[in-house]
């Protein structure tokens, strides 16, 4: 593994503790160019984990927090005339930064969510008819806690796409909870943490990424785990060609982190439930997507 990114996972998994496979993934989404959406429960470390992450990449970082009463014009940025000039100034809002942290976004309106729309896959934004460009690389990381509370709004399936990987951190085992109440709150670690690169260095590694190899087995393996969503009596719809490229991006930046540049099996299976899970609606609701998914690298041969 790349010494700078090994570095860069030592020092979250000393931020959040126990955590080790959810910081991989997590890593493995920001060198496939995608975005995360972190879903759990109050309390577990979201906020900080993004901040973290941030913070070890050298990365340009603002948080946001949404609320229902949040404009689009909050987040994008907004023209403002100048009477002396007689012209129209563009301020720009928090999204023009490399990272940016949507703190519960599933509090935002859907007509705050859709504006996110543009700057996560296009990365750029359309201010009255004129469009301005994101800066390189440019990441979200969402968190949001469950839909069921109140004053949330559920992303739409189009906005749920947007996120390459849904991750979930859960509660700390018994050792890592006592050891946080020992030591007191992680955020106090954050000054501590120390960038392994800067942004032009990450957009390096990203195309350093794109460019592993993906053998036609594997390949055909990522089709046969597709397609296998796609059969009767598991999942609603099952998952489109644009979910199984996110399958291959996310497996070769695995693979790169490994130092390999082609694919294998393994790398495939470690990114499979998170890019996968919620992008799909399971039949029956009291049987979860990502069992299922988890199911399905049990039951389709690798070869």
């Amino acid at each position: 593994m790349n010494k700078n990114i090994q570095n860069a996972l030592q020092q979250l998994n000393t931020l959040i503790l126990g955590k080790e496979n959810v910081m991989r993934q997590l890593m493995a989404a920001i060198l496939a160019g995608g975005h995360i959406l972190l879903e759990d429960v109050p309390g577990v470390g979201k906020t900080t984990l993004a901040h973290g992450v941030a913070a070890v990449l050298g990365l340009d970082y603002r948080r946001v927090q949404f609320t229902n009463d949040m404009l689009p014009s909050d987040l994008i940025g907004v023209n403002v005339y100048r009477p002396n000039e007689g012209t129209f100034e563009f301020h720009s809002g928090p999204v023009f930064h490399s990272f940016l942290l949507a703190d519960e976004i599933n509090r935002a309106s859907p007509k705050l969510q859709s504006a996110l729309l543009e700057a996560m896959e296009e990365h750029q934004v359309s201010v009255e008819g004129k469009t301005y460009t994101l800066p390189e690389p440019f990441i979200v990381v969402a968190t949001q806690n469950p839909t069921e509370q109140l004053g949330t709004f559920p992303l739409p399936e189009s906005q749920l796409d947007r996120f390459m990987m849904r991750l979930s951190m859960g509660y700390p085992t018994e050792a890592a909870e006592k050891q946080l109440y020992q030591q007191g709150s992680s955020r106090a670690a954050l000054p501590a943490l120390q960038a392994v690169c800067d942004a032009a260095t990450l957009r390096q590694w990203q195309q350093q990424a794109a460019q592993v190899k993906c053998a036609p087995a594997a390949a055909d393996y990522i089709y046969r785990l597709v397609n296998a969503t796609r059969q009767p009596g598991r999942f609603i719809l099952g998952l489109s060609p644009r979910a199984g490229l996110a399958v291959l991006a996310a497996a070769k930046a695995w693979a790169f982190m490994q130092g390999r540049n082609h694919i294998l099996p393994e790398d495939i299976k470690a990114v499979w439930v998170p890019v996968a899970n919620h992008r799909l609606q399971p039949v029956q609701q009291d049987r979860p997507s990502a069992h299922l998914l988890a199911d399905l690298l049990n039951h389709v041969p690798v070869a």
